[in-house]
């Protein structure tokens, strides 16, 4: 449940469309909601500034769409990651707003746009194949309230490419890079900047790679100072570690 959804239900009773006893009903669900086979956690947003998540798989259609109509009573944004697309039509036949990013495997609602960081989170992706995720921390920067750019493509196999973008770099108060393969990227790009480096190794690679644990391992050594790494594929992790980060070091935002 966000500050936003509380100041909401406040200024309803205050103008009469909701009576106190209809707020205390709604107030009733302020830790969690127990569906049965999930606990909605309405509490998180007050907690950890975000709300729940829907990690798709390994969870029916059905109660996907039964957790994000919950969510949705007490928050304005919802977010489902490693969302297949009959996911989302049966999202979509619920909330008409709900939009799928396709790269990302990620269904979002996105009622809140608000900037809540002033400064701005950049994903660097090494290659295209890479973008998956890539757009997935994007995403969830994004809904976190941090102003976004990206810069993909910029791989070590051509780093020409990364250097021609410094000004870049240089301008992101905290940055995420997804690499596969042997993941130097984010060595690279750690080595050149003075902001934090939220490393996303990916599973895309050949044999070696081994499904990105090599990328895993090089990010994990690197001797580049201010990197952080997180699990592979995890673009949702970096993407919400990067938003916190960016929180911090912009400060408080004036409502």
């Amino acid at each position: 449940m966000d500050k936003k959804y509380l100041r909401t239900l406040l200024f309803n009773v205050q103008t009469g469309d909701l009576t106190i006893d209809e707020a205390m009903e709604r107030l009733k669900h302020l830790d969690y909601e127990d569906l049965g086979f999930a606990k909605v956690d309405h509490h998180r947003a007050l907690r950890q500034g975000f709300p729940e998540v829907i990690y798709c798989p390994g969870k029916s259609t059905e109660q996907i769409v039964q957790i994000a109509q919950k969510m949705a009573d007490t928050t304005n944004n919802v977010l489902a990651t490693r969302a297949e697309p009959e996911v989302y039509e049966a999202l979509k036949a619920v909330f008409p707003d709900a939009q799928y990013h396709k790269q990302a495997k990620a269904v979002v609602v996105h009622r809140d746009t608000s900037i809540t960081g002033q400064g701005m989170v950049l994903i660097v992706a090494a290659g295209t194949a890479d973008l998956y995720a890539a757009e997935e921390a994007a995403l969830t920067a994004e809904l976190m309230g941090s102003r976004v750019e990206r810069l993909y493509d910029v791989g070590v196999s051509g780093i020409h490419r990364l250097f021609a973008n410094q000004d870049k770099l240089q301008a992101a108060n905290v940055l995420v890079v997804a690499a596969g393969m042997e993941g130097a990227l984010a060595s690279v790009v750690g080595g050149l900047v003075d902001k934090p480096v939220v490393a996303v190794p990916t599973s895309v690679g050949y044999g070696a790679s081994f499904g990105g644990i090599s990328a895993l391992l090089t990010m994990l050594n690197t001797c580049a100072t201010g990197v952080s790494v997180v699990n592979i594929d995890n673009g949702f992790g970096g993407g919400y570690t990067a938003a916190l980060i960016n929180r911090v070091q912009s400060g408080p935002m004036e409502e």
